[in-house]
């Protein structure tokens, strides 16, 4: 049975964002899925510290911006 991409500790990763600034690690050769950007490519260790170190706000985009617009309101 070959192995599953997703779980290999070898090879190239990506990291890929959508429109909700969601992250992803995804396997670098596996076809981007369409609505995701892939901005960083590495090897899978280095791929998940950046999704640590940049993906600090796991809300969706959106429901992060109507939240702090709320709050924003609120404190008026």
């Amino acid at each position: 049975m070959p192995e599953n991409p997703f779980e290999s500790s070898d090879g190239t990763f990506l990291v890929l964002v959508n429109q909700e600034n969601q992250h992803s690690l995804w396997p670098a050769k596996i076809t981007v899925p369409e609505g995701w950007e892939k901005v960083y490519e590495g090897g899978k260790s280095a791929c998940v510290d950046y999704v640590d170190r940049e993906w600090t706000d796991l809300r969706p985009a959106s429901l992060a911006r109507a939240l702090d617009s709320g709050a924003a309101q609120a404190a008026e």
